[in-house]
This record gives C-alpha cells, structure tokens and sequence, in this order.
C-alpha cells in the first residue's frame, strides 16, 4: 500500500479546503470559473462541481496528501490517455495551463476533468453485460500493452499484511479479537499468494464497481481510476460481476464469454475470486483507520472501531475462509479442508469501495 498520510501537515489544508482555494486553483490552471462550486460525494478525495463563465461545468479532484505521489498520479493519467487514444470511453484529465494534467496549490496535488452525464446502472441485461465484457478486455489489452512502473502490485502484501500490520501497530483492533484477525488475514494471504503464481499481472481499473460506471447518451464509460494499479485481469470482472450464487454465475458466464472475443481468460484465474474479496475486506478496514483523523470518516463510519465492528470483520474473515475450504476446486495440497457447503450472504461491503454517487 502506497505510504499513508496521518499527520502530514498539507492535511490541514486538505481538510479545510475553501471555495476561494479551489477558484483560484482553477483560474490558475488557465479556467474562468464563474462562481459556483459544488462539493461532491467523495470520500477520498475532494471533489467539486465548478462553473465555468461559457457556462460549462468542469470536475476538480484535489488528491489526499500522502496517497500517491506525483508520478503514481501522473501514471493514472497516462494510461487514461492511453485508453482514450484506443478509443476506449472513460473520463480522462484535462490539459492545463503549462501543458500538464496535474496542478498543486498549498502542496494539495489536483486535476481537472470533464463533467460526465449518465447513471449509475441498477442491473445489467445480458446485453449490457456482453458489451462491458468487451469493453474490459479492450481495457486490459491496453493495460497489458503499457507499464506503470511505480503503481502499486496487487499482492498479499499490499492488500493484507501491509494492512494488518498498520491496524496493529495503531491498536486498532481489541485484545480478544487480535489473534484471530491477525491469523485470518495471514491465510487469506497465503491462499491468494498461492493461487496468484503464474497468472499474469497488468495495468488494470483496480477498483472497477459499478458505481464507476456510468451510462449516458453514448453508452457506458469508466470513471476513477485512482486506484488503478498492477494486478490480475481477475480483479476487475469479480467487481463488475460479483455476485456468487447461480443467477451470479450465469451473468459472470455471459460477461466471460463476451470478454474472450477481445482477449483471453483462463477459467483457472476464478479461483482468485474469494482470496480478492477477503483481501478487499482487510483494505477496506485499514483504509477507513488510515484516515480516522479526517473529520469525515468518524462521522460517515461511526461504528467504525466499536467491539462489535470488529468481531463482525474478523467473522466475516473466517467465515470467507470457510467457504474457501468448502469449495476446495483448485486450492492447493495442504490448504484444502472437508465440510458442507455453505452459500455466505453477501453485503454492500462485498461490492463496493469509495461509492461517489
């Protein structure tokens, strides 16, 4: 995981970022506003709404400080760039004043984007799920043609002990439920670590939910890719498609099926799914406890850190381990266990990450 932030004093700014900031930022990366500016939902970024006085309207992303540096973000932006070249539709920086997509002012970094129309899609036919199989494996054979040389690697070190390791040394987690996280997370890692050998690693969306998907007059296109990183093609169709029950499967069929028109996909890569969704639920934690100095966190997750939080993570982490055991297609000699199968009902925690809707 890229070196988190607590502390760093462009944080202060960060968390109080006025309209008169954000105005002058843009007049200085050569716009006009006119004076509006909204704030939108994000929470880990700062993102508005700005007016322009042709009466256009553009997005301003402000970067948590501490989060990427300069080049991993400017890495974002040149595989977005990347994708627009290929004619790929997603939601790409735009240039400006100086000829470069990133500017900083107060030492907080930022772009500037188009505004985007469309909605957040509710379900997908099995037409919709046909094209955005396409559409990923375009995205991945972009992704596997370019290098990103300083995003981070999808590994069990990144999205697990890294994680763990923070959420221990802060003492996050209480005395009687240490132990048992702390050992879940640890086989989680080595069950994923295990199944990742020999599946190929690309530039790939990362965080690809379907509240990164919108679609508007022109169809479907991609938003955020913040967390875009190195990682296994796996990772994006669990998210779109992540669903694991028979209706699940079927509509994970029709997306595969899709998608191998465009690229390659070893059916053995679907034994990474429930690993990813563990290790999606260890980052998600360490992610919320990296930022509780952000008067926003304490009040969007006020449960965050209670008795209860963490028995129900460290629960949810056995419990994904049970199913793993339970449904031993794939898994190695020596990690395999005998039992019943059990279906787990799935939260909204499965599926997304930083909703900005």
């Amino acid at each position: 995981m890229a070196k988190e932030q607590a502390g760093l004093p462009e944080n202060r700014f960060f968390f109080t970022l006025t309209p008169d900031t954000i105005l002058r930022a843009l007049e200085e990366a050569g716009f006009e506003p006119s004076g509006h500016c909204l704030a939108l939902n994000s929470y880990e970024n700062r993102v508005y709404d700005l007016g322009l006085e042709d009466g256009t309207h553009v997005v301003a992303k402000f970067y948590r400080p501490g989060r990427w540096t300069r080049e991993q973000i400017l890495e974002e932006h040149r595989f977005l760039a990347d994708l627009r070249a290929d004619e790929i539709p997603v939601c790409a920086p735009l240039e400006l004043a100086g000829g470069t997509t990133l500017g900083e002012t107060g030492g907080i970094l930022y772009a500037v984007w188009p505004r985007t129309g469309g909605r957040v899609p509710d379900e997908l036919s099995d037409e919709e799920l046909a094209m955005l199989g396409r559409l990923a494996a375009r995205i991945h054979n972009n992704g596997a043609a370019g290098k990103a040389r300083s995003r981070i690697e999808l590994t069990g070190g990144s999205y697990g002990l890294g994680p763990l390791a923070f959420l221990l040394e802060h003492d996050f987690l209480p005395g009687h439920c240490r132990e048992r996280y702390a050992k879940a997370v640890r086989e989680v890692v080595d069950i994923y670590e295990s199944l990742r050998e020999g599946v190929p690693f690309h530039r790939i969306h990362g965080d690809c939910h379907l509240g990164n998907l919108l679609r508007g007059d022109e169809g479907y296109f991609f938003l955020d890719f913040d967390d875009f990183l190195i990682g296994p093609a796996v990772q994006d169709v669990w998210m779109l498609v992540p669903a694991r029950d028979t209706e699940g499967l079927r509509a994970r069929g029709v997306f595969l099926d899709a998608y191998r028109t465009f690229r390659d996909f070893d059916d053995a890569w679907l034994r990474l799914i429930e690993p990813l969704r563990a290790l999606r639920y260890i980052r998600y934690a360490a992610w919320i406890a990296m930022r509780w100095d952000d008067p926003a966190f304490p009040a969007a997750f006020p449960h965050f850190g209670t008795v209860e939080y963490w028995e129900n993570e460290t629960r949810d982490l056995e419990e994904q381990l049970r199913f793993f055991h339970e449904n031993t297609d794939g898994l190695p000699q020596g990690m395999r266990r005998d039992g019943p199968k059990e279906e787990k009902e799935l939260s909204n925690k499965d599926f997304f990450w930083d909703w900005e809707g």
